[in-house]
């Protein structure tokens, strides 16, 4: 029998603390038909009014800043000194992509053929569908449901089962901001009747972030009714440490970008290449660093790492971990550093793994976990190569002091975003963007508005 509700189970004590209805067929398609009957006002309405509505929803996202922070702690386990951040982003690129609404929606004239007038403008494409995580709930939603919104489309949104309560606040927000009725609208659905849904009613665009996995059903439903599709899928990034870098600050800023959430993001740092010179010295300043979290309870506010998503999450990560010891690596944190966590079963602490290679799985799979491996390479050539050996390429960055020698390693690193000195960051005046099984299509910067729009030509001969 399939389900009827999903349950949101804290990861960290294991209760329920959320419930709520699975949508059957008939109410998916009555949620998509709301849709549709909202497009032609919404599409009509102007985009200054488009934008206030944008401009009012920061506002109103902002007053829930408590809020959502705590269930973010309760949903997903984030500790609750990281929530705010969560929301200061969101505010931070709806303003960025608010402020550029104006110029990358505008008609754009066609000048220099007397006679004639020619223009292009950019039409909403009607429906669109957003497929959202949970790892970074409300971050990674805004890049696409605040776009597509002004763009003139309506959204529908369905979010990762584990974090429902993200996609309510969302639209509690923009509603309270005036957007009307059914211009975006929230449901919950299986994955078997997600696809179905993209396979059989009048969606127009499909935007999914998550797995692999996931992203080929996702396309191969799309593939029925010939969908544009965004996919934002995995990533096992690498970071490379040169002999001239600053190696504390490397050490520091590479554990938080593998540490941070858990190591739950697409973009986390998951494996090292550092330069046989410096080797010894960062690995040394890295365990450090690694050493210091504490793990706990994500509703305490002195916690730096809480659970992942869950006991199976955890499990898969702590078997990959095995695996590469059984193989020949070496784990520099002892298993007992941050104490017993066998009460918590969806607890992994931080693990650092040296004498790994490419035949490990923990060097070539994504781990989404709070675990890395660092290797020791002799030059510049051997970091690339070591870089591009993979099927994912999302981001990936140089610690140097070189500017020069960071630009020429970005040319030959296959990578959607290239880093010097900084890591696991989204900049929202750049495209976010990957290459090889890391997805296709972008979000952010002025082009995270091209997969919303459909572009239409004016060429009109002008009476004499």
């Amino acid at each position: 029998m399939s389900p009827t509700q999903i349950k949101v189970v804290n990861p960290y004590l294991g209760e329920v603390v959320a419930t709520r209805p699975l949508a059957d067929r008939a109410e998916i398609t009555a949620v998509v038909d709301r849709a549709v009957a909202a497009f032609p006002a919404w599409r009509a309405t102007p985009l200054e009014e488009r934008i206030a509505v944008a401009t009012r929803f920061r506002t109103e996202f902002k007053n829930l800043s408590a809020t959502i922070s705590r269930e973010l702690a309760l949903q997903m386990g984030r500790p609750i000194r990281y929530g705010p951040g969560e929301v200061n982003g969101v505010l931070e690129r709806a303003t960025h992509m608010t402020d550029l609404a104006p110029t990358c929606l505008a008609r754009r004239s066609v000048p220099g053929k007397p006679g004639f007038e020619r223009f292009i403008t950019k039409e909403p494409v009607g429906v669109v569908l957003v497929i959202a995580p949970w790892n970074f709930p409300y971050l990674v939603t805004i890049n696409a449901v605040l776009p597509a919104l002004l763009a003139g489309n309506t959204v529908v949104l369905k979010h990762a089962p584990q974090t429902p309560l993200c996609a309510e606040r969302l639209a509690e927000a923009f509603h309270a901001a005036g957007l009307p009725p059914h211009v975006l609208q929230c449901v919950q659905v299986t994955n078997e009747d997600c696809d179905w849904a993209i396979e059989h009613l009048p969606i127009n665009f499909v935007n999914f972030t998550g797995s692999v996995a996931a992203g080929r059903e996702v396309s191969r439903a799309a593939c029925r009714q010939l969908l544009g599709t965004g996919l934002e899928l995995g990533g096992k990034d690498p970071a490379y440490v040169r002999p001239d870098a600053d190696v504390a600050y490397a050490a520091e800023q590479l554990a938080d970008g593998a540490f941070f959430n858990s190591g739950q993001s697409c973009c986390s740092v998951e494996r090292i290449y550092v330069h046989a010179a410096v080797y010894d010295q960062f690995v040394d300043a890295f365990v450090a660093v690694a050493a210091g979290y504490r793990p706990g309870s994500p509703e305490d506010s002195t916690t730096t790492l809480g659970p992942v998503i869950n006991a199976q999450a955890a499990n898969r990560i702590r078997a990959q971990v095995a695996a590469a010891v059984a193989q020949g690596a070496r784990p520099l944190l002892a298993a007992d550093h941050f104490g017993n966590w066998n009460t918590c079963p969806a607890m992994v602490t931080p693990q650092v793994l040296v004498d790994v290679d490419h035949t490990m799985s923990v060097m070539t799979e994504e781990t989404f976990g709070p675990v890395v491996g660092i290797m020791r390479v002799a030059d510049d050539n051997e970091a690339v190569q070591l870089m591009n050996d993979s099927k994912y390429g999302l981001t990936a960055s140089v610690w140097t002091r070189d500017t020069d020698a960071a630009l020429a390693l970005g040319d030959r690193v296959q990578t959607g975003t290239w880093f010097m000195n900084r890591c696991d960051v989204l900049d929202p005046a750049l495209p976010w963007t990957g290459v090889k099984e890391s997805g296709r299509g972008c979000s952010l910067s002025e082009f995270g508005f091209d997969q919303f729009v459909q572009l239409k030509s004016y060429h009109l001969k002008l009476p004499e």
